[in-house]
């Protein structure tokens, strides 16, 4: 147990020395903002000077929640088990719920006791590097990679080492390009299929290739599974440890109802894993926040014991607006779209319009062409630096298919210009 030390000396006031000391802590002075938070907030207050800006930014389904979940959390209200502390780890039975959810979409088995609920999916990303990182420990992070992971690997202590793919491979990295990047001090892989920001889903074959290879070199494995449900043309979600089931002892699950039930303002997520590495998650997050709001725990509940018609009807929507944003951005002159085969994101390359003029400016960056794209087209995206790879738009599908038509149509209109 942590002992704090005692004070015996004399209160005296600030020398110099204090005074010139950082207000904010190096470890979250550090931090970058969420981009995709931003570009949204960016949108929001351009909205409310009456432009009629357009947000491809933030991951967010347009749907509702269902009302067979809210009706849940409505009658959790009233209940008063409900208005006091609960076990920090989960409610025991959300934890079994999940459990057997996870047998139920991924064929995965486990126990109730290797389950943790966490506040939501970013929470679940964040224990679970502090669970396994010592300060210097390197974490394998293919890029594109989610804007979170990157800060939360630093602010365990860890170190991020990128390996790229883009366009060429689909955004798949090779077993070949994460053994070029493994050294002595590597300790974990993040892997993240169905993939944000480029909808890259994993074959099988190549899932089971980069599990034998953490298998055989002692490497933990983060997999992000939180779009699992959201895939097209055939495309299987298919989970590591399931694949790979010796990967199993030293893996860890991360998911949420999140995308999956259109309840991102809920912040409910979970992390799966052995047990010993889920009993030092679970004793940090009793520190960290104790339990998880008890009336979204309900409401969580309620959805993964449910039924998948929603979800379905959710995913057929998306799917309709993936072919059309797909076929949209490869009619402008400069923008290279793969078709994306899971979650509600399209990643196309700018980097043929990047240094030639547009409207008076010459944008040397994704960044700097976002900034016009926002400017004058009033259409907010995601650049690519935000990502990890510069060159590159991330456009969110997971909106009116009207609006996705009118924005990546304004945004052709300007990006013709460029010459």
């Amino acid at each position: 147990m942590a002992t704090p030390q005692a004070h015996t000396g004399q209160p005296t006031g600030p020398d110099s020395a204090d005074l010139n000391r950082p207000r904010v802590s190096k470890r979250i002075g550090g931090i970058s903002p969420s981009a995709t938070l931003t570009v949204d907030a960016k949108a929001a207050e351009l909205k409310s000077k009456g432009r009629p800006v357009i947000g491809f930014g933030a991951g967010q389904p347009d749907f509702p929640t269902p009302d067979y979940i809210v009706a849940a959390a409505e009658a959790a209200c009233a209940q008063r088990a409900n208005h006091g502390y609960t076990a920090a780890g989960g409610l025991p039975e959300l934890k079994e719920a999940l459990a057997a959810k996870t047998a139920r979409d991924s064929n995965y088995e486990v126990a109730p006791s290797q389950v943790l609920v966490t506040n939501g999916g970013k929470q679940a990303v964040y224990s679970a590097f502090a669970t396994l990182l010592d300060p210097g420990d390197e974490v394998l992070l293919p890029a594109p990679f989610w804007t979170t992971y990157p800060e939360s690997i630093a602010l365990a202590g860890g170190v991020g080492v990128q390996v790229t793919a883009d366009e060429t491979t689909d955004y798949r990295v090779s077993v070949e390009q994460l053994e070029a990047a493994r050294t002595p001090r590597t300790k974990v892989l993040l892997f993240n299929s169905p993939a944000n920001p480029t909808g890259t889903v994993y074959s099988r074959a190549e899932i089971e290739a980069i599990g034998q290879w953490a298998v055989r070199h002692g490497i933990w494995v983060i997999t992000d599974e939180i779009y699992e449900h959201l895939t097209y043309d055939g495309a299987e979600s298919v989970s590591l440890p399931v694949a790979v089931p010796e990967l199993a002892n030293q893996c860890l699950v991360l998911n949420g109802v999140a995308k999956t039930y259109a309840m991102t303002g809920w912040r409910v997520g979970w992390i799966i894993g052995p047990n010993d590495v889920i009993k030092a998650a679970t004793n940090y997050q009793s520190h960290m926040c104790g339990n998880v709001s008890n009336v979204a725990q309900r409401a969580a509940l309620a959805a993964v014991a449910g039924p998948l018609d929603a979800v379905t009807e959710m995913r057929a929507a998306f799917d309709e607006r993936r072919r059309k944003i797909v076929e949209l951005l490869n009619a402008i002159p400069g923008v290279h779209c793969p078709t994306p085969q899971g979650a509600f994101y399209a990643y196309p390359s700018v980097k043929e319009l990047l240094s030639k003029q547009l409207r008076g400016q010459r944008p040397r960056s994704s960044a700097e062409l976002a900034g016009l794209v926002l400017e004058h087209a009033e259409v907010a995206v995601v650049p690519g630096e935000a990502f990890g790879t510069d060159g590159y738009f991330r456009l969110s599908y997971a909106l009116g298919y009207d609006d996705l038509v009118t924005g990546v149509e304004r945004i052709g209109a300007l990006l013709r210009e460029a010459e």
